[in-house]
């Protein structure tokens, strides 16, 4: 987890859309979509972008950016650890075998998402995972060997324009197929960008965030994992 910004947050951010940035009173400048609320400032400045290579993260983010579909990701951060409660923190040997009863059960779960295709969906998706370990030794080797070459399909600058105009790259849009053959479901192109962004496959935060650089070290000093 990187450390904190030295710069508090403030409770009265002020926005400034066209550059897509907003900056607190202590002058600390973030990406403008985390502006909303402490949690989502929290995830922008400690996970958003960050390089991760745990099994576990990375399928639990695979779910819940498919349970986003329709949704925004804050409703989702919102009903994070009710997520967690109810998949076995995304486990995915234990969320594998899960059956009929487990399905009702977190259908009836008020803390989470009650779309029953979405919960079958990150069942199934758990059992791929499995699959998916067995043929390249983990997830996390997977699927960074779709994170592209350091400015392959980018912007040379990132900002809230090219961002909007970049809801998919040729690398989301080569790992969702390659899920999908596999059998996985709600990975589109667009949802395993989000991922993909998530995940520090690519850095987007804005020319000008104060964790963007922060998030390119991370990245620089990633080791990418291999098989086993």
């Amino acid at each position: 987890m990187p450390a904190p910004l030295s710069a508090p947050v403030s409770a009265h951010p002020s926005p400034s859309p066209d550059s897509g940035l907003f900056t607190d009173e202590a002058g600390c400048a973030r990406c403008q979509w985390c502006s909303a609320t402490p949690l989502y400032r929290h995830y922008h400045d400690h996970e958003w972008g960050f390089p991760v290579a745990d099994d576990r993260r990375l399928y639990e983010k695979l779910c819940l950016e498919g349970f986003q579909a329709g949704l925004s990701w804050l409703t989702i951060l919102n009903k994070r650890e009710a997520f967690r409660a109810g998949f076995a923190h995304f486990d995915a040997e234990q969320v594998a075998r899960f059956g009929a009863a487990d399905v009702q059960r977190l259908l009836g779960d008020a803390g989470i998402v009650r779309h029953r295709g979405k919960i079958e969906s990150a069942i199934q998706n758990a059992q791929r995972v499995l699959e998916l370990r067995r043929e390249f030794g983990s997830l996390a080797h997977y699927v960074w060997r779709f994170a592209p070459a350091a400015a392959e399909g980018r912007p040379g600058r990132i900002t809230l324009e090219s961002v909007r105009a970049m809801p998919t790259t040729p690398a989301s849009v080569a790992m969702s197929k390659d899920l999908k053959k596999r059998g996985f479901s709600f990975v589109g192109p667009t949802t395993v960008y989000a991922f993909m962004q998530a995940m520090g496959l690519v850095n987007d935060h804005f020319e000008g965030c104060s964790v963007r650089a922060a998030a390119q070290a991370a990245r620089a000093a990633f080791v990418v994992p291999g098989p086993g």
